[in-house]
């Protein structure tokens, strides 16, 4: 570049990095995709934000003494004797930086803010609206009464447009509103189904109140014989402190004693409806021809009650694992703003209010006529979705009082305390079933300790049913347990045991139970 043509770039802020040499290297680079780019660098921009010439324009134009070049003097000239500034410098220069980047010119602006004709961009409209400037600033400008050329660029359009236009800035906060009233609608309303759809979550989800009732029975046999005892319902903020009270050996908590025993319930349940289920379909059929030796032969090689409850916490692991994922909606609405979705009706309605307010002063040009429709249209839908929030709201507060009576009468307590509470214990839960899986794999013992138990199985079938065959007898008493041991052949899982501080009283009544 030529150095004349050097010295009339404004001069900027110096950008300190260390240069490369990429034409020493002997391999491609980045850069060279770069050089013959398709992007081009907006000077206007950079050099008004980036320019040191403001920062030097007001003292050297000031210092009439100062007779050190033609720059200063040239600075001095665009400042006073060329060009008119009606706003304080600041504020026009940072104007002037938002115009510069518009993407439509200025007679577009005019032509949408008066007749409607030509649609604003969101971006464009959002940009106008920090054009905002004071009724006293806007009574300077209108008072200007020299030569309009001589003006600022940014007095310059600010004049014409409050010429042109009546009440341009109130008109590009209605054609905002418009632009943006179907996303905050939009928005108002998921926020509302959410609420709704996690609402019926807490009141339909059995698996969770069946983790309540654990929750109530544990705490009362804790708190026996004290004030806290005998409870019929507890806070559920009490659920986030189950992880705090440590066992007396420090090495469970209560809320993995909790979620034990409601995981070993589940898969107890799951084992039994399946049991019962493939008798009911016949598919056990086959070995109730067995012969009663079989029966006898077999009876002892049954899993054992380690065995059986190690069965039911992996069937019931899954169960209560995915018990979060069935309260999706629960967990986003412990994340709504509840302040905005109360008065967001109530903002949309101010804000229609003040537009019907500037239709009322308008004359009938493009703009009032685009702008009538949508306010009536806007009104009708604002009225149902008022109907909708009260309905919704109403449902919420039912919510927590049908888990804690009273809840909604404290006016310190988050509306939604219940989602955020019922959101956390779930997130609980979830890791407490993660610790008991990785406990269960941690304790699964090696293969060969079952192998002689299952080998066992079809080594007494096969004289049982030789003998049937050369005597022809079938054993009738012990038909039933038989196909129990069938049933046992057919499940045989290898599951570690449990630890033993683990629900002994339980485990046996259970063992107990599952033998009838």
């Amino acid at each position: 570049m030529p150095s004349g043509a050097g010295e009339q770039q404004a001069k900027l802020k110096p950008l300190h990095w260390d240069k490369v040499n990429v034409q020493a290297t002997d391999h491609s680079m980045v850069w060279d995709k770069i050089t013959g780019g398709s992007f081009n660098l907006d000077e206007g921009i950079i050099e008004a934000l980036f320019g040191t010439a403001a920062a030097n324009r007001k003292p050297k134009s000031a210092d009439s003494k100062d007779n050190s070049g033609d720059s200063s003097s040239s600075l001095g000239r665009s400042n006073t004797p060329e060009q008119i500034f009606l706003l304080e410098p600041r504020k026009s220069h940072n104007i002037s930086i938002i115009l510069r980047s518009l993407t439509v010119g200025r007679d577009e602006i005019i032509d949408a803010l008066h007749d409607g004709h030509t649609e604003l961009s969101t971006e464009v409209l959002e940009k106008l609206s920090r054009l905002s400037i004071s009724k006293e600033e806007e009574s300077t400008i209108l008072k200007f009464s020299g030569n309009p050329d001589r003006l600022a660029p940014t007095e310059a359009f600010l004049l014409r447009l409050l010429l042109d236009v009546p009440n341009p800035f109130a008109r590009v906060n209605a054609l905002l509103f418009k632009v943006n009233y179907g996303a905050e609608v939009a928005q108002l309303k998921q926020s509302l189904r959410t609420l709704e759809m996690a609402s019926q979550e807490l009141r339909t989800k059995g698996l969770f109140f069946k983790l309540l009732e654990a929750v109530l029975k544990a705490g009362n046999r804790m708190n026996a014989g004290t004030a806290r005892g005998n409870a019929q319902a507890f806070n559920l903020t009490a659920l986030r402190k189950l992880s705090d009270v440590k066992s007396t050996d420090g090495s469970t908590t209560l809320l993995h004693f909790v979620v034990e025993q409601v995981v070993r319930s589940e898969g107890k349940r799951l084992a039994i409806n399946r049991n019962y289920s493939l008798r009911r379909s016949g598919s056990l059929a086959k070995s109730g021809h067995e012969g009663g030796s079989s029966a006898a032969g077999s009876a002892g090689q049954g899993p054992s009650r380690e065995e059986r409850q190690n069965e039911y916490m992996n069937l019931g692991l899954p169960i209560v694992g995915g018990l979060s994922t069935e309260f999706a909606n629960v967990k986003k609405a412990a994340m709504v703003d509840y302040d905005a979705v109360v008065s967001e009706c109530a903002i949309l309605g101010s804000r229609l209010a003040d537009i019907k307010r500037l239709l009322e002063t308008c004359s009938d040009d493009g703009f009032a006529r685009g702008l009538r429709g949508f306010v009536k249209a806007a009104e009708q839908e604002l009225k149902a979705l008022r109907g909708d929030q009260e309905s919704v709201l109403e449902l919420v507060q039912r919510t927590t009082e049908y888990y804690h009576a009273g809840a909604t009468k404290d006016k310190n307590a988050h509306p939604l305390k219940l989602f955020i509470v019922v959101r956390d214990f779930l997130g609980m839960v979830d890791q407490a079933c993660v610790d008991i899986k990785r406990k269960l794999q941690q304790k699964k013992p090696p293969p060969s300790s079952s192998q002689p138990t299952i080998a066992a199985a079809p080594a007494a079938a096969v004289p049982a049913a030789a003998k049937e065959a050369t005597d022809g007898q079938t054993a009738q008493a012990p038909k039933p347990q038989e196909e129990a041991d069938s049933k046992r052949k057919r499940v045989m899982p290898r599951f570690p045991n449990l630890p033993a501080h683990f629900m002994k009283d339980s485990a046996d009544s259970d063992s107990s139970s599952d033998e009838e």
